[in-house]
């Protein structure tokens, strides 16, 4: 466009035609990174840092048709469930695709937790040793999205022993996820969502429970300059109580021999969130 004017300009009487740039045709190969630094770590509503500060980061690959792979990480609390474990990584790949608003997105995710020991996941709040589990915990399931404007639904489902509890296989998680741009860089989000726990249940003192429950999330997010502030608030109906041995009493640490930390907290509780991400 700038040299059609000046090409105008010097020809006097001669009319040089201007045209539009070209919009730039999609790349067939994407990678993007990502780095949050945030005041805790919730998955699926539940702390998986002790209330501690999470450094999370990944990287993702797409092609344009459709197919994607990642990975992301995070530190974890080896309290959450995870021996001897304090790093969380993810792996996962799928395809998406969109027709006008709506989409579709398929795959599986491999969590894995190097370092850990599985062999206390057998009771309440891994506080029992399993004879029949070893090695290092995981968890692999499959999901399906399905995507309008700024709604996702999203349904996953373990295909082995959901994070190596025994008889949880088939344990499959259901979540409405919304995102809404209000301009200038503002923007709000809201979650909701249920684990239907398969088999596995724990005891307590009022007798022996599942593990299902809901969990939620409202939040608000602002960019400046590429740099993203999030703050939310994350709650659950998750059996956390301390006083009754509730599966969801989380310490501050979990040893391969099934010793726990001194110290213990509600890891279903509610609290606020804050959060900052760079993507590049």
């Amino acid at each position: 466009m700038k040299k059609s004017l000046i090409a105008l300009a010097l020809a006097g009487t001669f009319a040089v035609p201007a045209f539009a740039d070209a919009p730039a045709p999609t790349p067939d190969h994407t990678v993007t990174g990502n780095l949050t630094l945030a005041t805790s770590y919730r998955f699926r509503g539940i702390d998986q840092t002790f209330g501690k500060p999470a450094l999370q980061g990944g990287i993702d690959y797409s092609h344009s048709s459709g197919l994607y792979v990642g990975n992301w990480n995070s530190n974890v609390s080896s309290g959450a469930g995870f021996a001897e474990g304090n790093i969380e990584m993810d792996f996962y790949g799928g395809y998406k695709t969109t027709f006008g608003d709506f989409g579709v997105d398929v795959g599986a995710l491999y969590y894995y937790y190097p370092g850990s020991n599985s062999r206390p996941l057998g009771g309440t709040n891994a506080k029992h040793l399993s004879a029949n589990a070893s090695g290092t915990v995981d968890n692999l399931e499959l999901y399906v999205a399905g995507s309008w404007k700024f709604l996702t639904l999203k349904y996953s489902y373990a295909v082995k022993d959901y994070f190596d509890l025994p008889e949880s296989n088939g344990t499959s998680y259901l979540e409405l996820n919304g995102a809404y741009d209000l301009g200038s860089g503002w923007g709000v989000n809201a979650h909701v969502g249920h684990l239907f726990a398969k088999d596995y249940k724990y005891n307590t003192s009022t007798g022996s429970q599942k593990i299902s429950y809901t969990d939620w999330k409202v939040g608000v997010t602002k960019d400046v300059s590429g740099w993203v502030f999030g703050l939310a608030y994350v709650g659950t109906n998750a059996k956390g109580s301390c006083n009754g041995g509730e599966f969801y009493c989380f310490t501050n640490s979990l040893n391969a021999n099934g010793t726990t930390g001194t110290n213990s907290k509600d890891a279903g509780r509610g609290t606020g969130v804050l959060s900052v991400t760079k993507s590049f």
